[in-house]
């Protein structure tokens, strides 16, 4: 199967370019932060040095590792629905489940394997650009030399290897599986998530306003409250679809389409959640450090340095890897409708009206990820704030960063809807149909 695998790879590369693309990024990401660990294990490296690389690699590591997995399972998620046709035709030919998973697998492997070769060069690249800022910033002796060695090579090829295979046969499973078992799995696991994220918001009250952890128990909470949320979207999504006051065509359309896709936008809906949670939490919560540190008269130290790099470079990996899910996830659902949408322009729709219904879907989509987001941010944000400041809300700089947030998630989205519908209505309508069919 694996054979078999490769040659479907080779077939239809165009299918896997959004696979390749997230294995390359994230075996960047974990390759280019690991190198730290490489560096910082060097003869001669102090010990201030050694724990500022260290740190780095291990906290961005991780990030890396989850967001690696996010991504290609969002990615495989929507070619494996695409290509149900196909698989259910293997399956009719002789092909055992367990066949189709090892196929599925394979073509996963072979795509990271290919994406994390690529990632080498440019990884050793951002080694030494993320080595300079840290030297640049005082956070690391001048003295010390990049180094990109085993620890960044296993770690880059691993991560991303078993990332995909275990992505890809969750995606296969999930498509093959019962919708029942999938729902209850999906709901415990967001209990949990709810739960998790409000212990850990509410043990931000337990910490001084001097304590150099006070920031990671409500950002984690904020990220298990996101998560939670998105797991929950769909359900909520239908929820909001029963009470907006919409009228005329477009309205009435994009109500009715959301609330028939509300479970295969459940990806869209997670990627939307947690960048608007995760990147306001972080960016929130620094601000309102930096400003509390500024207004003692203290100078920032090694370790406040440290944390702030960390936090903004958490945030800028997380855009960057939700941005792909969204783009991939939003083209591939809105390509997929072409028969859809041929369907209704024989009916007598015009292309403008399809334009307007897909940008009301757009619209409805973006404001409740962003809504549940920010829920959850809020969530880990006020207690931080309570804590060490003892206001309830940052400032006016609190509002920019949270409208900055909203403004990505809004470009990325309608951006990429709107732009995908027009490329799908260029087809004529029968030609549309016909290829569909």
């Amino acid at each position: 199967m694996f054979v078999l695998a490769v040659r479907s790879v080779r077939q239809r590369p165009g299918q896997f370019a959004s696979t390749l693309l997230a294995a390359f990024l994230g075996a960047a990401v974990i390759m280019t932060f690991n190198s730290m660990h490489d560096t910082a294990g060097q003869p001669g490296v102090d010990s201030v040095s050694a724990e500022t690389l260290s740190t780095a690699a291990g906290a961005v590591g991780g990030y890396g590792t989850l967001l690696v997995f996010f991504v290609v399972a969002s990615t495989l998620t929507v070619n494996v629905r695409r290509r149900s046709a196909e698989l259910e035709l293997l399956r009719c030919s002789g092909a055992t489940p367990a066949q189709v998973k090892r196929m599925v697998v394979g073509e996963a492997v072979a795509v990271a394997l290919v994406g994390s070769l690529l990632a080498v060069v440019p990884a050793m690249l951002g080694g030494r650009a993320l080595l300079d800022m840290f030297q640049d910033t005082g956070q690391v002796s001048g003295s010390v030399e990049h180094s990109f060695g085993p620890v960044a090579l296993m770690s880059g090829f691993d991560i991303t290897l078993l990332a995909a295979a275990g992505a890809a046969f969750l995606a296969v499973r999930r498509a093959t599986g019962r919708a029942q078992r999938r729902d209850r799995a999906r709901k415990f696991a967001a209990y949990a998530a709810l739960a998790g994220g409000g212990v850990a918001v509410c043990s931000t009250f337990a910490f001084s306003a001097t304590d150099a952890a006070l920031m990671a128990a409500p950002a984690y909470g904020a990220i298990l409250l996101s998560v939670g949320g998105a797991l929950l979207a769909p359900r909520l999504l239908t929820g909001v679809l029963d009470r907006l006051p919409l009228t005329g065509a477009s309205g009435w359309l994009a109500v009715r389409n959301l609330r028939e896709r509300a479970g295969r936008l459940a990806g869209t809906l997670m990627s939307l959640v947690l960048f608007t949670a995760v990147s306001t939490a972080t960016l929130c919560m620094q601000a309102v450090e930096s400003d509390a540190i500024s207004a003692s008269g203290l100078r920032k130290s090694v370790e406040a340095k440290n944390l702030e790099t960390l936090n903004l470079t958490v945030v800028g990996i997380i855009v960057v890897f939700v941005c792909v899910m969204l783009v991939n996830s939003l083209y591939a659902e809105t390509t997929y409708r072409a028969r859809e949408f041929g369907q209704q322009r024989l009916a007598g729709a015009t292309p403008g009206q399809l334009l307007g219904t897909v940008a009301v879907e757009g619209a409805i989509l973006t404001a409740t990820g962003v809504l549940l987001g920010t829920a959850a941010g809020l969530a880990g944000i006020v207690p931080f704030t309570m804590v060490r400041t003892d206001a309830v809300l940052p400032g006016q700089q609190g509002l920019g960063i949270w409208l900055t947030v909203v403004a990505v998630a809004v470009a990325a989205t309608l951006g990429t809807i709107l732009a995908t519908a027009r490329r799908v209505l260029r087809t004529p309508a029968v030609t549309a149909v016909a290829l569909a069919a």
